[in-house]
């Protein structure tokens, strides 16, 4: 549930040392899911590689955007330099059907948008499907995400999601967490207000928060739990999942025959049971969608 310029391998490699730190944790998904998806198991589609506009298919790669900072979905290995996540998984196996190699490209998240259709052919990085998105790209829906608190084990600060006025909530910039919490904002007295701090890196959100900068943090419920199960029992979930909604593939605004070959191979993925089989690898195979749709009505 997010909206995301290129990373060099060195900062990519802070922001793994980063969550590290904060949990006392390697990044390969222990207690929190792992890759065990197979992407040579995946083969060209001759149908879908035929729908690949040819400009996207002569380089014989698919240029993919990602913010390497969001685990489980999207987020650097622990060798340091290796993407990994479910959404890296599923871009891998979209490509292969094209009969293309996918070429993850690491980028803060709220250049992705912008960057798509130029520096990339496509986004994938936990993009929620908004009225606002579907202005500046079309979207291709694969799974459905909410938002969910986290918080200090034991929650000291008696954080209650439900009346926010009077904390210091940590989130990650440009998300729909973020407008969630900018709108709340509004609605705080002026001696109890609402105080956001955005940071880039979702691994910093998680780290204050472990610090005590914070008091709680918000952000995709896919990502909030892998915190917590990275965390050593410094953290704890906080209320239930929140406004779930679809996430989609970002392409670019009017580019039909290129939303058309991701849709396809989107939905041979959940007919094949494919995607299942990479969102259970980690943990999170409930959020597979069975119907693949090129930007549908968002609320």
């Amino acid at each position: 549930m997010r909206t995301r310029h290129a990373l060099t391998a060195t900062a990519a490699a802070v922001a793994t040392l980063a969550l590290a730190a904060c949990t006392s944790a390697s990044q390969s998904a222990e207690g929190g899911g792992s890759a065990s998806f197979d992407a040579a198991t995946v083969a060209k589609d001759d149908a879908i590689a035929a729908l690949v506009p040819a400009a996207v298919a002569q380089d014989g790669k698919l240029t993919v955007g990602s913010d390497l900072t969001y685990a489980p979905a999207e987020f650097v290995g622990a060798d340091g330099k290796t993407p990994v996540g479910f959404d890296i998984e599923i871009a891998t196996a979209m490509a292969r059907l094209m009969g293309l190699e996918a070429d993850i490209q690491s980028s803060t998240f709220d250049a992705i948008i912008p960057g798509v259709g130029t520096r990339y052919e496509v986004g994938v990085s936990s993009f929620t499907v908004t009225p606002e998105r579907l202005e500046a790209v079309d979207m291709v829906t694969y799974i459905n995400a909410g938002s969910q608190f986290a918080v200090a084990t034991g929650n000291p600060d008696a954080v209650d999601p439900d009346d926010l006025c009077g904390l210091t909530i940590g989130v990650q910039t440009g998300t729909t967490q973020q407008d969630e919490l900018e709108q709340t904002k509004t609605t705080c007295p002026a001696d109890k207000p609402l105080t956001l701090l955005p940071y880039e890196k979702q691994a910093d959100v998680t780290t204050n928060l472990v610090g005590g900068k914070v008091q709680a943090m918000y952000a995709d419920s896919p990502v909030t739990a892998y915190a917590v199960g990275q965390a050593d029992g410094k953290l704890e979930l906080l209320g239930d999942i929140r406004d779930a909604a679809p996430e989609a593939v970002v392409v670019p605004h009017g580019d039909a025959e290129m939303a058309k070959a991701v849709r396809a191979a989107l939905q041979k993925l959940m007919d094949d049971g494919t995607l299942t089989q990479i969102l259970a690898g980690w943990g999170n195979e409930d959020s597979a969608l069975s119907t693949s749709e090129i930007s549908p009505q968002a609320d």
